[in-house]
């Protein structure tokens, strides 16, 4: 997962997997998903981020771990 942040635009995009997003579907004012060729999603865009979160911080909690080899 990877977060991409633009600040001309104030959008925060949250990218789940690095597939293409073939469809994009709001969802609520400011919410887009974006979804791959198989309908899974692969990404949600905030616009208005700095708004709508606080973007000085980003916590994780109970990620599983990953080994050195993958």
């Amino acid at each position: 997962m990877k977060l991409h942040y633009y600040p001309e635009t104030d959008s925060l995009y949250i990218e789940l997997k690095s597939t293409p997003g073939t469809e994009a579907r709001d969802i609520v004012e400011g919410l887009v998903v974006d979804f791959d060729a198989k309908g899974e999603v692969v990404g949600f865009d905030i616009d208005h981020a700095s708004k709508k979160l606080d973007l000085s911080v980003v916590e994780t909690v109970a990620l599983p771990p990953v080994s050195a080899a993958e």
